[in-house]
């Protein structure tokens, strides 16, 4: 299943304007600015399922992020070494993302055309003490 997706945008705020008028209509609200990452989620109804962002350095990648659900942290951890012997190449080793929300685990890969491809295990225990 998939736990969310983004997609990259040139103008962070300029297109937070765009997404916020342009999704309303079905129910999505912007539910978390991250204005420092230039980075905004949009949920309509349950959790955040839709982001739009700018890549966070210059020459990164600036293809479509997807993220899958995973049912805990040993299988975050076998689809980055699967994703890794296969070819993609490395954005994020498995680990708790205390950033993001509590208990988000999760491993991101590059994929052959620069996707942002990631598997993430929300830990109901939140973040390790």
């Amino acid at each position: 299943m998939i736990h969310h997706t983004s997609v990259a945008v040139l103008d962070y705020e300029k297109s937070k304007e765009f997404y916020t008028k342009a999704l309303a209509p079905l129910g999505y609200k912007l539910q978390m600015d991250l204005t420092e990452y230039k980075a905004g989620g949009y949920a309509e109804g349950g959790g955040m399922d839709f982001w739009i962002g700018q890549p966070h350095s210059p020459g990164a990648p600036a293809g479509v992020h997807i993220a899958f659900s995973a049912t805990n942290k040993e299988m975050v951890k076998a689809f980055y070494d699967a994703a890794l012997a296969a070819g993609a190449q490395d954005n994020g080793a498995p680990g708790y993302r205390r950033e993001y929300s509590s208990g988000y685990y999760g491993a991101f890969v590059y994929d052959f055309d620069g996707n942002n491809i990631e598997a993430v295990y929300m830990d109901p225990a939140g973040f390790p003490k």
